[in-house]
């Protein structure tokens, strides 16, 4: 006895079922309705012209150093106070503006970094900043 059938025929039948065929060509038929637009989509724009221009370069950092003695050292080079005020001078003339970054030594005298930020206050220096080290734990 067959389950879910009514009669006891034992007949083929001859249809082709076509949901299968149908649900192949419900899909290809999204697909192409998805990709189709996207292969011919194409808007035309007119693109402004830029002229290439030289960007203007940040200039160096410049690196004054204040030994235990209360020497002067311009980007590790050692300088007179003379020559630290026409280096001063110089590098507030610059354009733009280079940094100036002041290291002083732990057991250097106050006086000498404020003799520093003064000459660099009278020359026009208006970037300077003082470079430390973070405090080990």
């Amino acid at each position: 006895m067959a389950i879910g059938t009514q009669d006891n025929s034992d007949q083929m039948l001859s249809e082709i079922n076509m949901i299968p065929f149908i649900d192949v060509m419900l899909v290809l038929l999204i697909i192409f309705i998805i990709t189709v637009p996207v292969i011919n989509h194409a808007v035309s724009v007119d693109l402004p012209r830029a002229s290439n221009e030289k960007l203007v370069d940040k200039p160096q950092n410049v690196r004054l150093t204040v030994n235990a003695e209360g020497g002067y050292f311009w980007n590790d080079e050692a300088v007179a106070d003379a020559v630290f005020e026409q280096r001063l001078q110089a590098a507030a003339a610059q354009q733009p503006q280079p940094e100036l970054h002041i290291r002083g030594d732990r057991a250097v005298r106050y006086e000498r970094v404020a003799q520093a930020l003064a000459s660099a206050q009278r020359a026009g220096v208006q970037k300077i900043g003082f470079v430390t080290e973070p405090q080990t734990p």
